[in-house]
Parts: structure tokens; C-alpha cells; sequence
């Protein structure tokens, strides 16, 4: 009796235990669909609560773990549900919902938004092994390769890109603009051209045209090119600077800073090195239409940001004079024609006359003979050559070469260099042995306060 009693409860626990399981096997593929029911009508939170309870019931559940993923970017997770993605990955089971050739494009593309290029590589090359005529993967991983600086390698993927799919711009520009930073320029021009040909509104391959047209000194064409480079949201301020330095380039210093304040503006809310280099050409600007308050101004931005900027330190410490000396500031900044008139007082106070004056590129010249005086009065003398620069760079020797073969072809006994700035040793060394007075900054201010003395006197 007793031993059928046990047998009557070891079969009934069996057909609990089975009943159990059968129900578990019919109920929990249900559950997944609907998983997936929501998920694919972007019920995102129903679906993330849904998926949470499987999981608890079932951890490893590749499929849950690919729909949480899923409905968690829907939701705007997209870190969480690359966490989810790589679980799968580690489960490596794909079945149901969880399809392989759906998975990796998702890691993938997270991969690489989360800046993980390592993982986001390997996942377009498995890609590319299981979908070998899908030119996406291809170009995909020669982006990739490109942020790796393996330029060579990202140029085969984007060459197996053009070649799968020829009408494919933005491949054409990434090849062209890999080819344009290895300086094949000729082959660049074709090949960004072929991108703007297959579709017109691709305005960056202008950016690197205007590159190109700019190294080659035709700012006319660069100018152009930059215009339409600025229609692109990525490339408008650096493509506004690149404007800015080529009307720099032709002297046209006005239109240069409208384009680069332009610059500075767009950069003021997130700045970073492009606002460096807006304020820095645009102090270069200022600097030669000699509205030097405004240059030191922009210095002083670059300065506070970041000190080693270029020679944004000496040129501050070059204009130092100007904050505590008027008159060196007046040398400066002084119109042409009063610059003129002020040039004339310093060959005053040097004891020589004026005979003919010009105004040049940096500054003024002046041919002048010395004052006769006494009974030397009628002597003829012979003429002076004299240059005065407005400049802050140093003098260097090709200069005061240039400037000697200038007093031979005058025939002029003597030449005399007045600079703002400072000569530099090779310029001293080669005027040791030859007719050339050099006058520095420090020596010119001394003549300008002889200047002052003498106009009060009168």
C-alpha cells in the first residue's frame, strides 16, 4: 500500500514538473514577442519593464537583452543599451529576435558613438566577412581606420566603397580629402570634384579646394570655394578664417576682418582653437591698419585662454611700449600723412633736411642731406638714405641687404634704418664694415622725445 502511495506522489510531481516546463516553453516565447511587439511600436517604457521581469526570470535571454538594448536607445539610453548589446555579444547566441545581421550594425554604430573604435572596427570587419557586397561596412571601416591615422588602409576601404557603389559622394570626398592631407594634390582636385558632380550640395569638398586653390597662391578661386564650404555646419568657421587669410594675403584687410569677426562670434558660445585662430589673424588685421588697440585686445583674449598661442606673448610684449608711450604709439598708428609729418620732425632733431619723401609697404623713405651750417655752408653734400619702419618683427639681414644694395644704386654716402622694432645679430654683423646707421626702438624713442622737447619749445 505504502509503496503505491509513493508511486502515485512520484508520478504526480512528474506531471507537475512537466506540466511546469510545457507551460514555461509556450509562455515564454509569448512573452518575448510581445517584448518585441512593443519594442517595434516604440512603447519603450512598457518594454523596458517587460524585459527587465524575463530577465529576472531568465538572465541570459539573448533575445530580451537585444530588445532591452533596442527599446532603451529608442528611449534615449544609448549608453545603457550598448551595456545590454554587449551582453549579447558575450552570450553570442542569435536566435529569434536577436538576429545576427541586425545586432552587429547596432553595436557597431554604438561603438562608435560612444568613441570605442577599436570594438566599432572589429565589428564592421566581421560585417563585412558575413555581408561582402554591402558597401556601408566598407566605408564604415575606413572611417575607422582614418581616426586610427592608417591612412592607407582607409583609402583601400573607401576605393572598395567607390567601386561597389560609384555614385556614393561622401566616399569620394573622404578619399579626396585623404589624399589632399597626403599633399596628391592633382588627384585630390579629381577626385573631390567627382563628389561635388554626383551631388552638388556635398559643400565641404569646397573646403578642401579652397586648400588647395589657396597653396597655390589663386585666392580668387579659394575665396570662392570657402564661400560655399561655409554652407556646410561643420566646416563654417573654419572656413570663414580660411576667407579671412586669403583677403589677408591680397592686402584687403577690411573684408578679411568682417570675416573673421564672424568667426569670433559663431565660436563665442563653445570656444576652442578656431576662436584662437579667429582672433589671432584678426588682431593681424588690426595690426596692419594699424588700429593697434584693437590687435593688442584680441592678443590679450588669445593670451587669457592659452599663453604659448603662436607669438602671442612677444607680440604683447612688443606693444608693451605702446600701453606706457604715446608718442611710440603715435608712430604707429599715426594716419600717412601725419606719419609723414612726424617722420620730418625726427630728421629735424637728426640735423638733416628733407629733400624727397615717399610713403612705402611698412613705412616711409626719405632721401636727406645734412644741415649745412657755419662755413661749411656751401658745400655740397652728398644725399642719405633714409628708411623708417613701422613693424613689430625684427629686422634681419636680408633686409639691411636689400637696404644696402638700395644706398649703392642712390649713390648715397650713408643709409640710415629707424625700426620700431629690433635688428637682429646677423643684421648688426652686416652693417659693421658698410655705410648703415641702425636706430632700434630704444634709440627711437630717444629721438622722439627729442622730437617733444622741441615742438614745446616752439
Amino acid at each position: 500500500m505504502n509503496i503505491i502511495i509513493i508511486l502515485i506522489i512520484i508520478f504526480g510531481t512528474g506531471v507537475a514538473v512537466f506540466t511546469f516546463f510545457l507551460m514555461k516553453s509556450i509562455l515564454a516565447p509569448k512573452k518575448v514577442a510581445t517584448l518585441a511587439d512593443l519594442v517595434k511600436q516604440n512603447k519603450n517604457p512598457q518594454a523596458i519593464r517587460m524585459a527587465k521581469q524575463i530577465l529576472t526570470k531568465e538572465p541570459r535571454n539573448p533575445e530580451a537583452h537585444y530588445l532591452l538594448g533596442k527599446a532603451l536607445e529608442q528611449d534615449g539610453k544609448a549608453e545603457l543599451a550598448l551595456m545590454e548589446f554587449k551582453t549579447v555579444g558575450n552570450i553570442n547566441d542569435f536566435r529569434g529576435y536577436c538576429k545576427e545581421s541586425d545586432f552587429r550594425p547596432n553595436i557597431a554604430r554604438l561603438y562608435d558613438q560612444f568613441n570605442f573604435p577599436e570594438e566599432a572596427l572589429k565589428e564592421y570587419l566581421l560585417l563585412i566577412k558575413m555581408e561582402p557586397y554591402n558597401p556601408d561596412y566598407y566605408y564604415a571601416a575606413g572611417q575607422l581606420f582614418e581616426k586610427r591615422n592608417k591612412n592607407t588602409q582607409a583609402a583601400q576601404y573607401y576605393k572598395k566603397t567607390i567601386d561597389m557603389d560609384p555614385r556614393n559622394s561622401d566616399a569620394h570626398f573622404s578619399l579626396g580629402s585623404l589624399l589632399y592631407r597626403g599633399k596628391r594634390y592633382n588627384d585630390a582636385k579629381i577626385i573631390l570634384a567627382k563628389a561635388l558632380k554626383l551631388r552638388p550640395d556635398n559643400y565641404k569638398a569646397h573646403f578642401f579646394l579652397g586648400r588647395m586653390y589657396k597653396e597655390t597662391q589663386n585666392y580668387t578661386s579659394a575665396i570662392q570655394s570657402f564661400e560655399q564650404a561655409q554652407k556646410d555646419s561643420e566646416f563654417k568657421i573654419k572656413a570663414l578664417i580660411e576667407r579671412g587669410i586669403c583677403y589677408i594675403a591680397v592686402n584687403n584687410y577690411d573684408k578679411a576682418a568682417t570675416e573673421l569677426e564672424r568667426a569670433v562670434k559663431l565660436t563665442v558660445e563653445k570656444p576652442d582653437d578656431n576662436t584662437l585662430f579667429a582672433r589671432y589673424y584678426l588682431a593681424m588685421c588690426h595690426e596692419k591698419k594699424r588700429n593697434i588697440d584693437q590687435a593688442i585686445e584680441q592678443w590679450e583674449k588669445i593670451y587669457a585662454r592659452k599663453q604659448s598661442f603662436k607669438d602671442v606673448a612677444e607680440k604683447l610684449s612688443q606693444f608693451q611700449d605702446l600701453r606706457e608711450n604715446d608718442r611710440m604709439k603715435d608712430f604707429l598708428t599715426l594716419s600717412n600723412q601725419d606719419f609723414q609729418v612726424l617722420c620730418q620732425q625726427i630728421m629735424d632733431v637728426m640735423n638733416l633736411s628733407v629733400s624727397d619723401q615717399s610713403m612705402t609697404k611698412l613705412g616711409s623713405q626719405i632721401i636727406a642731406t645734412e644741415k649745412s651750417t657755419g662755413q661749411w655752408r656751401n658745400t655740397k653734400k652728398m644725399p642719405r638714405l633714409i628708411h623708417l619702419y613701422r613693424i613689430t618683427d625684427n629686422i634681419d639681414q636680408p633686409q639691411v641687404r636689400e637696404f644696402n644694395e638700395e644706398i649703392q644704386k642712390l649713390k648715397a654716402s650713408r643709409g640710415i634704418m629707424i625700426t620700431s622694432s629690433l635688428f637682429t645679430r646677423a643684421a648688426k654683423e652686416f652693417t659693421e664694415s658698410r655705410p648703415i646707421e641702425l636706430i632700434d626702438k630704444n634709440k627711437l624713442q630717444e629721438l622722439l622725445d627729442r622730437v617733444d622737447k622741441a615742438t614745446k619749445r616752439k
